[in-house]
Parts: structure tokens; C-alpha cells; sequence
């Protein structure tokens, strides 16, 4: 838990901590050699403070609560990581990759413990609560497109195929839009910031999208189909650059970002305006195409480069856990079943949570080394 606070630590200091903590966890929830509940589950009261709802706690006499608080804190430590890695001034290929991988598997520890763990907790998720589905499908799916994003950065750097990159961004953008829509029915006040957030992402990378849609169809001498392409990546990004400012004035947990001065955000519209520009003068001259009323369609899916959250599963208990040991604990005097410590009085006054001190992480000012220019914010 000491671990958690601080983004600067790397991979392999935190996983065999996680590993070993899981280890000695599994005990408590599965009884030795067996699949069956272990009698000490309900032994012990943990108590978490929720991502975005901060305090009171939540407190369950769960073994699984614990389980899967620590499986989704440890995920958001991953993405924690990754955006730190991502902000150096400049990232070579190995990072890039621990980027990528942080991303992938924080989603997965997030979808694992979503589909195995929190169908076994005792009480349905508080809302807006980190095991609120709504909430779990934000994160997943921002983690996931975060982690193409990374695709898309080496695939501009690259100079891959435009229409490749169209794909990709098209999914991107879809997966912000999807995490933005699960935020959707939550509290204004306290998740608007974050849905603003997902939202100006998603109205970027469809800019992206038929920015290099555009530049594909003009590579297939599809002139007048190209302009309508870059026409359209204009509006969206001017619809992005309305969604910065709206996201700037909205209050809430988390992060202030500054989505329009990174340098991925503001190299697209100087691109837009000069291949539109050279394709209305190319169309002019060569092609006299008719510019189409709607958009072309953008590719449905990318045929290369979709990230997905990397597997995951418990390591097995810890030696520790044998038979005999198991045996050994009493429970004839189980605090889950006294009143007296099981009581909202008892609780209430117990007080909340210290907040957590998290480790300062260095952000650049400057622009990125790169062609893309492309960060996690």
C-alpha cells in the first residue's frame, strides 16, 4: 500500500509486492486446496475511499472487498505510471512499450476483477462508487484507448499507411466516447469534469481521423471525396478546441489538464488547413471532382494496432496457508457478527480516511521530441 502513493516506482518493485500481498490475501478468501469460502472471509473490516467520491469510506467485513479494492488501485497506479513515463521529454521505443503494456495491463486487472470478483461482494455497488459498472466501463475503456493511442504515435512517427491511421483513430475516438457515455447518467458535479474529458478526446481523434481519411482518399486520386474528409476534420477539431474550454471551466476531482497546449492537439490544425488547402488547389486544376454534401465513412475497424487489456489471474495462496494453520484460527468471537463494531455509530466514528500524499510526478512544458507529439494527459 505504501507503494501506490508514488508513480515514480517502477514495474518491478510493485509487482512482486502485489504478488506476494494477493498471495496472503487469497488465504482469507478461499480455504486451503479448495475453491470453497474460507471461514476467515468475513473475519476482518476493510475500509476504502472511492477514486473519485474521496471520503466517508466504504467498509465491508469481505475479504473480496479487499481483493478488489486492491485489484482497481493497483490498475490506477498503472495508468499513473504510464502517464509518467509518457511525459518525459523525450521516449525511446522501451518506454513506449512500458507505456503501452502499463495501460493494457491496468485495464486488465480492472476487467478481472470486475468480471470475477465484485459479482461475489456482499452489497451492490454504491454509485459512482470504482465498482459502479458505469464507472468501471470509463476506466477500462479510457485505459484501452490510451493504450492505442500509443499505436497511433508510432504509427505516425512510422509514416504507416494513412488509412491505417484513420481506422485507428476512428476506434480510439469510440472508445472515449464510449467511456464518456457510461459517465453519462452519474452526478454532474462530481464526474462532469472527467466526461468533458473523454469527450474533447474522442471530438480530437475523430479530427485525426478524417485528417488522414482525407489524405488517403487523395493518394487514391479520390479528390473531391479527400476535401469533404478534411473539411469534416476541421469541424470536429473546431468542436475539440469548444470541448477544451468547457472542460477548463468545469470543476471536479481529478487532474487540470490542458488539453489544448499539448503539442499533439495543436500540430493537427496547421495539417488540416494544408492538405485541404493543396487538395481544393489540386482539384481545381487536375481532377475537377464535385465535392460530396456528406462525409465519406470512416473504416470500421483497424486491421492492425487494437490495444486490449492484458489477462490477468491470482497467483496462488501463500505457502504460509496450509492446512493446519488454517485450522488454528478461532473464530468463536467473529467482530463481522458483534454489533457493536459492525454498527454505523461504530463506524461514523472511526472517522475518514487521511488522504493519500501522492509522490509529485514530473510534467513537461515543453513539446515532445517527436513527430506526433503525442502524450497522455
Amino acid at each position: 500500500m505504501e507503494l501506490l502513493p508514488d508513480a515514480n516506482h517502477e514495474i518491478n518493485v510493485v509487482e512482486p509486492a502485489l504478488t506476494l500481498y494477493l498471495a496472503l490475501l487469497r488465504g482469507l478468501i478461499h480455504a486451503p486446496d479448495s475453491t470453497d469460502w474460507s471461514k476467515l472471509r468475513h473475519a476482518l473490516r476493510f475500509r476504502w475511499s472511492h477514486s473519485v467520491l474521496g471520503n466517508p469510506p466504504e467498509s465491508q467485513f469481505d475479504a473480496v472487498f479487499e481483493l478488489v479494492s486492491v485489484l482497481q488501485n493497483v490498475a490506477l497506479w498503472y495508468f499513473k505510471h504510464a502517464a509518467k513515463v509518457a511525459a518525459q521529454d523525450a521516449v525511446s521505443n522501451e518506454e513506449a512499450k512500458e507505456v503501452h503494456r502499463s495501460l493494457r495491463r491496468g485495464a486488465g486487472l480492472l476487467l478481472y476483477a470486475q468480471n470475477e470478483w465484485v459479482p461475489h461482494l456482499l452489497e451492490q455497488p454504491l454509485p459512482g462508487s470504482d465498482y459502479d459498472p458505469r464507472v468501471h466501463t470509463a476506466y477500462l475503456n479510457q485505459a484501452t484507448a490510451e493504450a492505442q493511442e500509443v499505436t497511433i504515435a508510432r504509427a505516425v512517427e512510422l509514416k504507416h499507411n494513412a488509412g491505417l491511421i484513420s481506422a485507428l483513430c476512428h476506434e480510439t475516438s469510440k472508445m472515449f466516447t464510449t467511456a464518456a457515455d457510461s459517465l453519462a447518467s452519474l452526478d454532474h458535479k462530481v464526474f462532469g469534469h472527467w466526461m468533458n474529458y473523454l469527450k474533447l478526446k474522442a471530438a480530437l481523434y475523430i479530427a485525426y481521423a478524417y485528417n488522414y481519411s482525407g489524405e488517403n482518399l487523395l493518394n487514391q486520386d479520390k479528390c473531391g471525396d479527400a476535401i469533404r474528409a478534411l473539411q469534416e476534420a476541421k469541424k470536429c477539431y473546431e468542436n475539440a478546441a469548444a470541448l477544451c474550454k468547457e472542460y477548463s471551466s468545469t470543476k471536479g476531482p481529478g487532474t487540470k489538464a490542458k488539453p489544448d497546449k499539448h503539442q499533439f492537439f495543436r500540430r493537427i490544425a496547421p495539417i488540416i488547413a494544408r492538405t485541404l488547402e493543396k487538395c481544393e488547389r489540386e482539384n481545381g486544376m487536375i481532377y475537377h471532382q464535385k465535392v460530396p454534401y456528406d462525409a465519406p465513412d470512416l473504416e470500421l475497424r483497424a486491421t492492425y494496432g487494437l490495444a486490449s487489456p492484458e489477462e490477468y489471474c491470482l497467483p496462488p495462496s501463500a505457502p504460509l496457508w496450509s492446512a493446519s494453520t488454517y485450522a488454528a484460527f478461532d473464530l468463536t468471537k467473529n467482530m463481522a457478527q458483534d454489533p457493536s463494531m459492525n454498527s454505523k455509530a461504530a463506524q461514523k466514528a472511526e472517522g475518514d480516511l487521511p488522504a493519500v500524499q501522492e509522490a509529485e510526478v514530473h510534467q513537461k512544458d515543453s513539446d515532445h521530441k517527436s513527430d506526433s507529439g503525442c502524450s497522455l494527459m
